[in-house]
């Protein structure tokens, strides 16, 4: 028997999460072959060394649970270790109520750095990005850690602060002081804005295909005649697969969500949709970003490949990964955290690292736009050195301008490419929708004309 999981798009949790499940049972090994004893053998050696040799007393434990954990993250950047105290709280998480900043960390190149801060939480009201890299906790440098290490430095008891170094690009670091709070996730939330509704998701736990009913109902109740629906998945990091089925289920009337792969060919999974569409066939836009990931990947790609919906927004982080938590002894020893499969949207794809690319790309902001054009916006899974390859022959979308971006005189305050899904339902579709001029990437540019010059240039000798 199987019971799905959260699991982090990043290495490690401190609010919501991707994609996985948990297997009772670990798979059978193969039989060890002689050289993986002597490795083994090896390993004790080293461990006897530096316990009698290093120049101060060792946790033979916390050895342990870091030649674990190094194991598996050398594999992918979505495998790890679990120590008893890191499966309790993944577990707490899936139930969309614990204690923490409301935060997603990874690390890249021995750095903390942030995937998403999650709606109402103290991380998201302090202003916390994604991208953003913590650099110290309470003024302790967490540099060269362990994610889990890391974050353990962050955890404390509710009603407590906790000061934040934070590096962010084109910003010198700056602290940022945050009360730690009992987060009780609502991951599930819609309004009306004139004539069409807004469903936001902001992730995946136990809760979300109810809340999601329930506010649609509320807002439907409010205006019966709406003339549209805009389900808003931007910077939803992902979540529990059951409930990303659950929530494709609102608005298909059937047919294949997803499937997963596995190891073997033959080894298959398919989730497919009841009869029953919630909307009575509203005309939808699904709004993405590069912080829509796994779980939310699968939502816009099944109402992508079903024709459900346009897609609207920026290229999602491209996470295809499915990882089985196994518990080790029953939780008592942590639980491994393996990638054990890829999924597939209903066309077939895998959008392992190349992510969902949306039908209207649009930046929310000039300054995004240029980040795209400059380096096609580098914070996805393809930015991993170590994540899975993607289809054979595929590759992200490389540096850009993206279609459209704020005009001038477009207000600030508003959500510009919340007005843009709001003009696909207006006209019907994106091929009906007027276009806006592409936005101009000045850096872009002038890089061009600087390499053109280096190119006429002669080459300088080398010493």
């Amino acid at each position: 028997m199987k019971k799905y999981l959260l699991i982090g798009v990043s290495a490690f949790v401190l609010g919501a999460g991707s994609m996985a499940y948990v297997s009772q049972h670990a798979m059978a090994a193969a039989t060890p072959k002689a050289n993986t004893y002597r490795m083994l053998g090896l390993f004790g050696d080293v461990l006897d060394i530096v316990e009698r040799q290093y120049v101060a007393p060792v946790d033979d434990t916390k050895l342990i649970h870091a030649a674990l954990d190094g194991m598996l993250t050398s594999l992918d950047p979505h495998s790890s270790y679990l120590d008893p105290e890191g499966f309790d709280d993944m577990r707490d998480q899936t139930r969309g109520e614990y204690g923490g900043l409301g935060l997603e960390v990874t690390t890249e190149d021995g750095v903390v750095k942030i995937i998403s801060p999650i709606d109402d939480t103290p991380a998201a009201k302090a202003g916390l990005k994604p991208g953003d890299y913590i650099t110290a906790v309470n003024g302790d440098s967490v540099l060269g850690l362990s994610v889990t290490d890391a974050v353990k430095q962050m955890r404390g008891k509710p009603g407590e602060t906790v000061t934040l170094t934070i590096a962010r690009e084109k910003s010198d670091p700056f602290d940022v002081k945050l009360q730690r709070e009992i987060i009780k996730q609502k991951s599930a939330t819609a309004k009306l804005d004139g004539d069409y509704g807004v469903l936001r998701v902001s992730g995946f736990n136990e809760k979300t295909t109810d809340e999601a009913t329930a506010a649609f109902n509320e807002i439907k109740a409010k205006n019966p005649h709406m003339k549209g629906l805009i389900l808003d998945l931007r910077r939803n990091p992902g979540g529990l697969l059951d409930q990303a089925v659950g929530i494709s289920d609102l608005f298909l009337e059937g047919g294949e969500i997803v499937s997963q792969r596995g190891r073997d060919p033959r080894d298959v999974e398919r989730y497919n949709a009841r009869p029953g569409d919630i909307t009575n066939g509203l005309p939808m836009v699904v709004l993405i970003d590069s912080g829509t990931a796994s779980a939310a990947e699968i939502v816009a790609g099944a109402l992508q490949d079903r024709k459900r919906a346009a897609i609207v927004g920026l290229t999602s982080f491209g996470k295809g990964s499915v990882q089985t938590v196994i518990p080790l002894r029953g939780g008592m020893d942590g639980a491994l955290k393996l990638t054990t499969a890829r999924y597939y949207t209903p066309s077939g794809r895998s959008i392992q690292k190349t992510g969902i690319e949306p039908d209207l790309e649009v930046a929310a902001t000039k300054d995004e736009a240029q980040e795209i054009a400059n380096r096609a916006f580098g914070f996805s899974e393809a930015s991993f050195k170590n994540a899975l390859n993607a289809d054979e022959g595929k590759v992200r979308k490389g540096a850009h301008t993206p279609a459209e971006a704020p005009p001038e005189g477009f207000d600030a305050k508003k959500d510009f490419q919340l007005a843009r899904a709001e003009d696909v339902l207006k006209y019907g579709s994106v091929a009906a929708t007027p276009k806006l001029a592409a936005p101009t990437a000045r850096l872009a540019s002038i890089l061009s004309k600087s390499k053109v010059a280096e190119v006429k240039a002669p080459t300088p000798a080398k010493p």
